[in-house]
């Protein structure tokens, strides 16, 4: 048995002094994790234990993430610690009391942050969180008018965790920074080591990411397994390194994607090499005059409120479109394209699907020559606006409608001083009543228009001004039920300003949501918080109801063809009156991507082979034997996208 001496023992403790500050820290934040952790699982419970895995092993698969994240936050202190020279002691000692204080608020804040995040997008904080970063104004004014006792809560517990930090343990670490530096650097390798093995958290050729974490069918399980602060940090990554990177999904070769898309869409082949799904579609109606045609563009209009779509359990929060619903072709079965206002944006005015990353209403090189209605439309001659009630850079909006045929842009700043304005701009009211007057000077003036309104009442805190709705009993002042009965009071409003105007009977109008309210579920795709309402109406429209699966870019083909005129286009959609037209959507959660044909939907993810699911009369999802075709189509779908957006063949 080999004894060592005190020297020898003295001499080891020296050298491993700083390791110990490295131990506490890593335990410390595991804590913080696993205690954010088991707080999302007891709060979700009923949610996560309808699935046939053990869900407790969430923690397992937890921890890892948790490694990830506390090796790759302890990276520079540790570099610090067994490199900074003694002479610098104090200076050291003052970065590293910071650096700990700033990476443990910064930890409490985002556990705290993370229930409401999930209670409105259903996701751990991810890239979302990351781009509502740029819109301070708007994001910290909601956050102030919601979560004023979140914010208490949080802000307590990061008082009393800096009060421990700096007062009560007195965290000082000149003891390990005294260490002659060259005893420190002899296990600064080792260390190092360490971390990168835990921040790689695999000895294979590809380090762990989020998809590490998805070990159910259960969705929440998978999210609340991860960790938020790896969840933003490998979004922001991954927002660097591989935005819109269609090959996470497999590879597919250019004309095999373009074809299967074709097939999938019963889109004929086309001959122009730089705009491969531009056709010529004939109108099936006929008429005289030049129809106008105005998009009204809904935010967050879930079909659940509804009457029209939900006739069992009808909750007259939407009077005015259950009426319209009635004098126009009305989509039941609709769906978005995504959960995002830029992709049903790029849906509803480009009939353009959901690229990898960001939409391309954000995106370079579709800030111009990018197609449009507006773009169609314009060579007519006719006069192109956008209405928007809050401010017009938000989401690159300004760029993209100016960019791309819209020439004139209305936004906050063009309305008074004296009209309501809350947290995201302009009521719908006023925006309509705005519009209205513009259509109408056009229109006496013999000019066509084409034109598209973009909502901003349905939008969390719910602002809208008093004394024009009856308020729906049962719930608060600024609920999303009285934000939508607000917005139907406005859609309802603006049709009968356009009859009374004289220009309705020579106007398509689209009335269309760009996304539900809020997309959550326990599948991999909730299908159902997809659906959304939609209709047109106009001079001459025979009321119908359209119970085929339909897309934002059908509508708007089916809008098209009323104009009544031959258009060559690309829409990736096509109008509800050709007998040809398939039933397929394309839906973008996140980064999944799932392809539905009628009941079967295939499902792709980055990092996960492709599934097959059944979609059942509710919606909802049940794995069954892999569609191979499908799910070679819904990769083809993801690739002709990303083909069409880089090479600008989209116009």
């Amino acid at each position: 048995m080999i004894m060592l001496s005190t020297t020898h023992k003295k001499l080891i403790f020296d050298y491993l002094k700083p390791t110990k500050v490295l131990v506490h820290w890593f335990f410390y934040l595991i804590a913080i994790f696993t205690v954010g952790r088991a707080v999302f699982f007891f709060y979700y419970f009923d949610r996560l234990q309808d699935t046939d895995t053990v869900i407790w092993l969430g923690f397992i698969y937890g921890l890892r993430m948790d490694i990830i994240t506390t090796c790759t936050l302890l990276l520079f202190p540790a570099l610090v610690f067994f490199s900074a020279p003694v002479s610098l002691a104090k200076i050291t000692n003052q970065v590293l009391r910071s650096y700990f204080l700033i990476i443990l608020l910064i930890a409490i804040y985002m556990e705290n942050a993370t229930l409401p995040f999930i209670n409105e997008y259903d996701v751990r904080p991810n890239v979302i969180f990351i781009n509502y970063l740029k819109y301070p104004k708007e994001v910290l004014t909601t956050i102030w008018s919601l979560y004023k006792l979140e914010l208490f809560i949080s802000f307590s517990m990061m008082t009393i965790a800096a009060y421990w930090l700096l007062i009560r343990n007195k965290t000082n670490f000149m003891p390990y920074l005294t260490v002659p530096v060259w005893k420190r650097l002899l296990i600064l390798v080792p260390v190092l080591l360490v971390l990168a093995v835990g921040i790689r958290s695999s000895f294979g050729h590809r380090p762990a990411n989020p998809s590490d974490a998805m070990f159910s069918d259960n969705r929440l399980l998978n999210e609340v397994t991860k960790n938020t602060l790896h969840s933003v940090l490998y979004a922001a990554y991954s927002e660097i390194k591989h935005s819109g990177n269609a090959r996470m999904y497999g590879a597919m070769k250019q004309d095999e994607a373009f074809d299967r898309v074709r097939k999938r869409l019963h889109i004929a082949v086309s001959d122009n090499k730089d705009s491969p799904f531009k056709r010529h579609e004939k109108t099936h109606f006929q008429s005289n005059k030049t129809k106008n045609m105005v998009i009204l563009l809904e935010e967050s209009l879930g079909a659940q409120f509804v009457g029209a779509l939900n006739e069992k359990e009808h909750r007259n929060i939407t009077p005015r479109l259950d009426e319209l619903s009635r004098e126009s072709i009305f989509f039941n079965k609709l769906y978005s394209n995504g959960t995002r206002s830029i992709r049903g944006i790029s849906g509803t005015v480009s009939g353009f699907l959901s690229t990898p990353g960001k939409g391309v209403v954000k995106r370079n090189l579709s800030q111009y020559d990018f197609f449009t209605v507006a773009q169609l439309l314009k060579p007519y001659d006719y006069k192109t606006s956008f209405f928007y009630g809050g401010e017009s850079r938000f989401d690159n909006m300004r760029s993209w409608f100016s960019g791309n045929g819209f020439d004139e842009i209305v936004d906050e700043t063009a309305f008074n001083a004296d009209d309501f304005h809350g947290t995201w701009g302009v009521d719908d009211v006023t925006v309509v009543e705005k519009a209205n007057a513009y259509y109408k000077k056009l229109y006496d003036k013999g000019e066509n228009f084409v034109s598209v309104i973009f909502s901003t009442t349905n939008h969390k805190p719910f602002d809208f001004p008093k004394g024009k709705i009856k308020l729906v009993e049962g719930v608060a002042e600024k609920s999303v039920e009285n934000a939508i009965k607000y917005a139907d009071y406005a859609i309802g409003h603006f049709i009968d300003l356009a009859k009374k105007s004289g220009y309705y009977q020579d106007t398509i109008f689209l009335v269309i949501a760009d996304h539900n309210i809020r997309v959550y579920g326990d599948d991999v795709i909730p299908v159902n918080m997809f659906r959304i309402p939609g209709m047109i109406l106009g001079g001459g429209v025979e009321p119908q109801r359209i119970d085929a699966l339909t897309t934002q870019p059908d509508a708007l083909a089916t809008a098209l063809d009323l104009m009544a005129v031959d258009f060559d286009s690309p829409v990736l959609g096509k109008s509800v009156f050709f007998e040809d037209k398939s039933e397929v959507s394309l839906m973008q959660f996140h980064d999944i991507y799932g392809l539905r044909d009628k009941d079967e939907i295939a499902v792709l993810q980055p990092g996960k082979s492709a599934e097959t699911y059944h979609i059942d009369e509710n919606d909802h999802l049940t794995k069954i034997r892999h569609n191979v075709e499908l799910e070679r189509d819904d990769l083809a779908f993801i690739r002709t996208l990303d083909t069409l957006y880089r090479k600008k063949l989209y116009h």
